[in-house]
């Protein structure tokens, strides 16, 4: 009787290991998907001009700079308006920098790749006005 016992949890033990292990799996593919539109690569290597105007594109969105941190590469904001966090990295990589933003509401990460598309056409928008010194 124990030993059937032993056998039946131990069967139980497998079944839930392989589903936590596809659920894993899955998960794994939705995040290199989720990275993937909220990067972008910049053709400069100008890392402070970066991310002075990654903090003037927030400011215009609507958020309030809580945090700047040059050394790191980081930019975190708040919108009150939609009750939205969003933190923004800045790293360079060869001959341009590589932008990651991300975006919650609450305790939801925001998954929804327009929103990370709107953030990104502005910020590019920005960037190209101060190269070409129209402001």
């Amino acid at each position: 009787m124990k030993k059937s016992i032993l056998i039946g949890l131990g069967v139980l033990m497998l079944a839930a290991c392989a589903t936590t292990n596809q659920t894993a799996l899955d998960s794994k593919a939705s995040q290199v998907a989720t990275r993937n539109y909220q990067t972008r690569s910049f053709d400069t290597n100008d890392k402070l001009n970066v991310m002075n105007n990654i903090v003037a594109t927030m400011q215009d969105l609507g958020f309030v700079i809580e945090k700047v941190d040059k050394d790191i590469g980081t930019i975190s904001g708040f919108s009150f308006t939609n009750q939205t966090t969003m933190t923004v990295s800045v790293r360079s990589k060869g001959n341009s920098i590589l932008v990651r933003a991300n975006a919650s509401k609450g305790t939801k990460a925001i998954t929804e790749p327009l929103a990370y598309q709107n953030f990104f056409n502005a910020l590019s928008q920005s960037l190209f006005l101060t190269a070409n010194e129209v402001l």
